[in-house]
């Protein structure tokens, strides 16, 4: 009798089971993936984002000084002003705080944001990879079982 409290989920081999259940662990992997891949797209999108981040790290150069520049207010609206302080910026480190850092101390903090997401997003690919399997597999399995449950046209001898 398997534990519902136990740590490990039971293993079930998918060629023991029928069809409708075969469709629903489809269903199943089908959402799995959907899930997958879309937090694998917004991994991707912060990945941007902050390497966009030392880009604009980069242009805080004293020689700009002094220099007319748009500032967010929010994603879609900007205001003038001035580059006053060359060797400083502003890093938003979340949750509606910002921190103020140093140009190198920020390129650094990015770039260390832009590797935890590379590591989580090739974790993440490997995971989204086995599921793909997992689902080739399973729908092979449907397949065979499929053509199993048609009737054999008779053969002539």
């Amino acid at each position: 009798m398997a534990s519902i409290s136990g740590s490990q989920p039971q293993q079930v081999n998918v060629a023991d089971l029928d069809l409708q259940q075969l469709s629903d662990v489809r269903r199943q992997l089908e959402e799995e993936l959907n899930h997958l891949t879309n937090s694998f797209a917004q991994l991707k999108q912060a990945q941007a984002k902050f390497k966009s981040c030392i880009e604009n790290v980069g242009e805080v150069k004293p020689q700009n000084k002094g220099t007319t520049i748009l500032v967010p207010l929010t994603n879609s609206l900007y205001v003038p002003g001035h580059l006053s302080d060359s060797e400083n910026v502003i890093v938003d480190v979340g949750t509606g705080y910002y921190v103020k850092k140093s140009r190198v101390q920020a390129t650094k903090y990015y770039e260390t944001k832009v590797e935890y997401i590379r590591t989580n997003l090739e974790s993440l690919q490997d995971t989204i990879q086995k599921k793909q399997e997992n689902m080739n597999y399973l729908i092979n399995v449907m397949q065979v079982k499929l053509q199993q449950s048609q009737p054999q046209p008779p053969s002539k001898s």
